[in-house]
């Protein structure tokens, strides 16, 4: 493992060109792993799911929705690189510790959160969506839908790493907007007193 995360050093007499490699080879492993953790015990795609929602969070919460989709854009084309980078230092399809799709995956699933903002309080918008959206999305991931499971054998590398992950989100983000629509209407026609406290005023 140690060699795969420090590669040996090339034979070059240029000191700094080592360095400057071997920086970009960990910092390839730190966004591949998402600052480690897919290097969790047990179920890493669940932990990179888990360590995507506190960015979504900021992201949200302080900016906007077009931050976010930037985010995601940008995200998944450094994800494709790392990706393809580390699979092929560690001589490994798809290992498990890569989990910079499940950040963008998960992302993808949490987009109705910024725009919630704009009408309910951080507090009603944050806890439905992020449960809903982290639940659906780790079934869709798992679960592997058509044409999630064909993406995946079909795409080679990094690609394929990430763009199976970028389609369970976006099931999950259909299926978090129709649930989280039908439990802020179901709170509004059954407790609208209390839905009431949880709308921002203008």
């Amino acid at each position: 493992f140690t060699k795969i995360w420090f590669p040996v050093k090339p034979k070059t007499k240029s000191v700094l060109v080592y360095q400057m490699k071997r920086a970009g080879h960990n910092i390839g492993w730190i966004i591949a792993t998402w600052f480690g953790a897919g290097l969790l015990p047990k179920a890493p795609g669940t932990w990179g799911s888990l360590a995507a929602l506190p960015f979504a969070y900021v992201i949200s919460a302080y900016t906007g929705a077009h931050i976010l989709i930037t985010g995601i854009v940008f995200l998944f084309c450094i994800g494709t690189w790392v990706s393809n980078k580390v699979e092929e230092s560690a001589q490994k399809k798809d290992p498990g510790f890569i989990v910079v799709d499940e950040v963008v995956g998960q992302w993808i699933a949490l987009l109705p959160l910024p725009f919630l903002y704009d009408y309910f309080t951080p507090y009603l918008s944050f806890f439905p969506v992020t449960g809903v959206s982290f639940l659906t999305f780790r079934l869709f991931d798992i679960w592997k839908p058509w044409p999630i499971k064909h993406v995946e054998k079909k795409l080679p590398g990094g690609l394929g790493i990430m763009v199976d992950d970028v389609i369970a989100g976006i099931y999950a983000l259909i299926t978090t907007t129709v649930l989280v629509t039908v439990i802020i209407l179901a709170l509004y026609i059954l407790y609208p007193a209390f839905l009431s406290h949880y709308i921002p005023e203008k």
